[in-house]
């Protein structure tokens, strides 16, 4: 079994509000699609359908205060309620307590150690390099936890050939933002193709969304919406990659399939998209929010069931993943 872990950062399930949520804006025909109309919205979970499930996952986790950054990826990475443990939530980067927990204890280490191909499928421009290596710079919890696990970060040249994938999905922002005007562009059904493309080369693979907190802390509508929207192209693009591998390995036939059907290629990724905190749901407030956050799973129905079976919170999703990858059957 192979993960895809998406992750939206700062999106959580608030009201179905038109003034303050770009989720209940946005126009996410895949994902209403996938959703039998459903939007991420409160109240739109629990939801189990043909190829996708919707989960609320509580990211509050028993502590007071609102969630944060650093602790809520780094309990997704490990499975340990470290605000619990802590006795508070941080954010946004590690502090030496959070970063304790992500040297040895994450998803990402744990493949290593099992033999298992890893990645963080995002490049990484110069100007990111150099602030970690002036110390003008720290990790924010993912990539400390890759770093960590001796896995190196992808770099203009592995998207300039096609190994990473832009943080924006495009790449037009190192077009517009960064200065690199020869940057590869592609739309996001594109992109959506690529992802799945380069999740099948690793047994984790994790993509990391992160424009979309930024957005709910600017207040900024019309670019939250365009987020949405965006993703929801690259999740079209994503669902007919899937569709056309299946439809390759049956045509290949009985000879190499063990029960001469496609189905068997789309039980063999899972892909989670979910979040660390709300934020972007409600952007009445620059404030992060205490609302639950999405657990969207796609994959076969079997396989969503076992994997979302007693999950609850955030502290929940790094077991259920290590589960499905140590299934190889």
């Amino acid at each position: 079994m192979k993960v895809l872990f998406i992750f939206l950062d700062g999106i959580g399930l608030g009201e179905n509000n038109l003034e303050t949520n770009p989720l209940a804006r946005a126009k996410m025909p895949n994902l209403n699609a996938l959703l039998d109309g459903r939007s991420l919205v409160r109240g739109a979970a629990p939801f189990d359908g043909k190829y996708a499930s919707l989960h609320a996952l509580d990211a509050g986790l028993g502590v007071d205060g609102l969630p944060q950054s650093a602790t809520g990826q780094a309990i997704l990475l490990t499975g340990k309620n470290i605000s619990a443990e802590l006795g508070y939530h941080y954010g946004p980067k590690p502090n030496p307590e959070v970063a304790a927990y992500l040297n040895g204890e994450t998803l990402f280490s744990k493949c290593i150690t099992a033999k298992k191909r890893a990645a963080l499928l995002n490049a990484y421009p110069p100007r990111y390099f150099d602030g970690i290596d002036s110390g003008k710079r720290i990790y924010s919890s993912i990539p400390m936890a890759v770093t960590n696990a001796g896995l190196g970060l992808f770099t203009y040249e592995d998207l300039a050939a096609g190994r990473a994938l832009s943080a924006d999905f495009t790449g037009e922002g190192w077009r517009t933002m960064l200065g690199f005007l020869n940057a590869p562009v592609i739309n996001p059904h594109e992109a959506g193709h690529k992802l799945i493309s380069l999740a099948m080369n690793y047994d984790f693979s994790f993509f990391e969304y992160w424009a979309s907190d930024y957005a709910g802390h600017k207040q900024q509508m019309d670019t939250a919406v365009g987020l949405m929207e965006t993703f929801d192209g690259v999740l079209g693009g994503m669902m007919e990659e899937i569709e056309e591998r299946g439809k390759r390995k049956e045509a290949v036939g009985s000879r190499t399939l063990r029960h001469g059907s496609g189905q068997e290629w789309k039980e063999e990724l899972l892909v989670l998209a979910t979040s660390d905190h709300g934020n972007m749901e409600d952007l009445s407030t620059r404030k992060h929010t205490d609302a639950d956050v999405p657990a969207l799973v796609i994959g076969s129905k079997q396989v969503r069931e076992e994997f979302t079976r007693g999950m609850t919170n955030l502290a929940d999703v790094a077991p259920a993943i290590w589960r499905a990858l140590e299934n190889v059957d």
